[in-house]
Formats: structure tokens, sequence, C-alpha cells
């Protein structure tokens, strides 16, 4: 299937379907657009030039074997809620094509990141008309994002290829390319208190969530006290930020530094302090580094997150192991960086007075 034909049922250029489908960098004039380049470009069945050369010529050795690559999002139930996912799936379709594979299905099924919901509904029954949407094309699968253990082992035994790419570690049921939630918390609130913070708050998921581990350990290697009040226990988006930090507010003594989850959470926290900037001032800092941090005023301070690299050794993994490269369960673990930007002040100091997005 041409470029040609997926840019005239998206309604965009040749040459923007072809910078979305080989550059995960490239910015879209909207996420409605990538969206609508993904959707034809799978209902299409887009084969990339070398992969349709091996499929038209039937070759079957194993060195080029084209690849049918499944990939599945376990954070929300739609696209761009969380942009750090977002930015991560766009590496990892960039890599699905630059490797001459094919990208057969993208599912949203934010049931499986939830313990709850999968004990409650049959993930099972879920699970086996996942497959049978792929109408075979079912190579190996890519899961980003958090998953339930059960769900993972279910994954593994229908796909028998499967690859988890995620920001905390699961439980070594399936390949893994992941960044140590707790280690990327402790970061991040050391900084804080590297800065002479002592009431540090803390904002997003808490069950079963290795950075909020990560931010209670940081607290008690440090002999700080951990004040429940300053503890919002909240999903991970914006709104939810944004929430999060009016409770925060209407408390009658507030923590002089907060670390939000996850950077779009962090965003929701600068918009609601933006427009009560004569009132508070404290220092904010996330995990992520997603594009928007750069773009904050002041600049958000974040833990960075190698997306490029984990988007390309996920799915180095999965043909790997689809080529039968290696037996054993693997878990490869990137290393993170500390973006020390403009959010973060000494305690000593009243701290940063523009809040504006």
């Amino acid at each position: 299937m041409s470029i040609k034909e997926i840019a005239k049922r998206a309604q965009v250029s040749p040459a923007t379907v072809s910078r979305v489908l080989n550059n995960p960098d490239y910015k879209c004039s909207s996420p409605q657009v990538r969206e609508r380049i993904r959707k034809a470009a799978i209902e299409l069945n887009y084969v990339p030039n070398e992969a349709a050369r091996r499929l038209k010529t039937g070759s079957s050795s194993t060195e080029e074997k084209t690849c049918y690559i499944n990939i599945l999002m376990t954070r929300t139930d739609s696209a761009h809620v969380d942009p750090f996912f977002d930015e991560l799936l766009r590496v990892v379709e960039t890599e699905i094509h630059r490797n001459n594979c094919i990208l057969s299905q993208v599912w949203y099924r934010a049931i499986f990141s939830s313990d709850k919901r999968c004990r409650r509904e049959n993930i099972a029954d879920i699970i086996e008309k996942m497959y049978e949407q792929t109408e075979g094309h079912c190579d190996g699968l890519i899961v980003i994002g958090k998953s339930n253990k059960e769900a993972l082992a279910l994954f593994r035994k229908k796909y028998k290829n499967v690859v988890c790419v995620n920001r905390n570690a699961s439980s070594g049921v399936v390949d893994e390319v992941v960044c140590d939630g707790e280690k990327i918390a402790f970061m991040a609130v050391e900084h804080l208190i590297e800065l002479g913070h002592t009431n540090i708050g803390y904002i997003g998921e808490c069950h079963n969530e290795a950075r909020y581990r990560g931010f209670v350990e940081a607290l008690y290697d440090h002999h700080l006290e951990l004040d429940p009040d300053f503890v919002i226990e909240t999903n991970q988006t914006e709104a939810k930020g944004y929430e999060a930090m009016e409770k925060l507010l209407a408390m009658p003594d507030y923590p002089t530094g907060i670390y939000c989850a996850n950077d779009i959470t962090a965003v929701g926290v600068l918009k609601l302090l933006s427009r009560r900037k004569n009132i508070y001032m404290p220092s904010v800092i996330a995990s992520d580094d997603i594009e928007q941090a750069q773009f904050t005023t002041p600049m958000l301070t974040t833990v960075h997150l190698p997306k490029e690299d984990m988007g390309k050794f996920a799915l180095w993994l999965l043909l790997d192991r689809i080529n039968n490269g290696h037996k054993a369960v693997t878990r490869m673990e990137l290393e993170c960086k500390l973006m020390v930007r403009s959010s973060c002040t000494s305690a000593q100091e009243n701290g940063w007075s523009d809040y504006c997005i």
C-alpha cells in the first residue's frame, strides 16, 4: 500500500505521511492529523518498501521474514491523555517501519493497567477477541505502559513473543525495557531536598506505583517526615493535576516543594498556580521530560526518560525473540537524567513569580 493512498484517505500530503511514519520527532500540525494517518496506514495495511518486496517475492527465510507487530497501550482508553506515552508510541511506530515490519493493530485498553479491573472482568476473553482482530497478523506484541501480571502471562501464552516497555518494572513475566520508577522519583525528590526543601508534597497515583515508593524512600533516607496531607492521590492527567493543586491550596499549610509523578500532571499544577500566583510559589518537579516540559514558563525541571532508546530496544528485543535469538525472559533497564530548569528554586528564595503556560 503506497504512501499516496494513505495521504488520500487521511486528507494530507504524501510528504506529511512520510514524515509522520518515519520521524518520531516530526511536529505534526495536530494530534488528530497524526491519528488519521496512523489509522489509515493500519486500515490499508501499510507495508514499508522492503517489506513489500519480501511479501511480493514470497521470501520465507528467517533473515528476511516480514513481521506483523501489534501495539497495546495500557494507560488509557484513548489517545493523547499522557503525552509521554504518545511520544513513546511514535518512536516505536517509526522503529517498526524502519525495520521493514508491518504495524497491524494499535489498541488502547486501560483495563490491563488496573489489577482491580483485571480481577473483576474476563481478561482472557478480551485478549482472545483482540487476537481475533489481528486476523493472523500477529508475530509479536509490544505492550506500552503498566500491565497486570496475569494479563501479561495470558498475552505471552497467546502471542508467544511479547515485550513490555514501561516507566515501571513489571514482574519478569515477559521481556521488558524499563526505567526504574523508584530511582526516577528518588532522583527528583532528592533534588528538592538538596535545594533545602523539607516539606515536600506528592501528586499522582500511589497504589502499586513505583514512583510513590521512590518518593517515600527519598524522604525516609534523608530523615524527613512524610505529611499525609501533602500526598494527593489522583489519576495522572493535566486536569487531575489542576484539581490536586486546588486541594493543596485549600489547606492551612502548604509544601514548599512538590513532586508530580509525571510531567502532564505538573502542567496542570502550573496552570492552576498561574491563576493564583500572588498566593503561593512552590518548587515543582516531575518525571518524563515530555516535549511540553520545555515550553512551560518557567520551564519544568524533570527527570528525562530516554524514549528513543526505550522504543528501539523494545523492538530489538521483540525481533530477536521472534527470530529465536534469545529464550530467557530479559529485562533491560535504562538510566535517566535530571533536567534542571527553572521551576525549582532553593527553599530560602521566594520562588518564581511568573506562572504562565
